[in-house]
């Protein structure tokens, strides 16, 4: 097992700043690769802290900006354009990358492609639902249209 400090959010392990055991082929070829995660030393406990003070200072602000957020993103519904083939099935699948770039540019608020959770894969055209992590217990429900192009 390897002690890790992880500095981005992980879904299902930790937010920034927490101290965790994985075991080493997770933090070897996935999580330090990424940059989702630093190895633990005995000097890393000023850094542990720093992480955490801009965590709680950058958390959307408050709760109140988050809900704010959240009722944007509720409100509006989203478009994707995808290449696809006969009977609307993808060339691919839509990533949270291409959910993010469409949010923003149809004026939505900025989100963080990895605050964005699809449960399964979007394969095809239509109307698909994906949930947006905004704050600790606040989500949004992000309705989204994937369209052929």
């Amino acid at each position: 097992m390897t002690k890790l400090i992880l500095t981005h959010e992980v879904s299902g392990l930790g937010a920034p700043g927490d101290v965790v055991e994985v075991k080493d082929g997770y933090a070897r070829n996935y999580l330090v690769p990424r940059g989702m995660a630093t190895t633990w030393t005995k000097g890393a406990a000023k850094q542990v802290e720093a992480i955490q003070a801009a965590r709680a200072k950058k958390a959307h602000d408050s709760v109140e900006a988050a809900a704010a957020v959240r009722d944007k993103i509720e409100a509006t519904r989203f478009t994707v354009t995808a290449n696809s083939g006969a009977g609307g099935r993808l060339f691919g699948t839509v990533t949270s990358k291409d959910i993010a770039a469409a949010v923003a540019e149809q004026g939505g608020p900025s989100i963080d492609r990895r605050s964005i959770e699809i449960k399964q894969h979007i394969k095809t055209t239509g109307a698909h639902m994906v949930v947006v992590h905004l704050h600790e217990g606040i989500t949004a429900k992000l309705a989204l249209d994937v369209v052929a192009a």
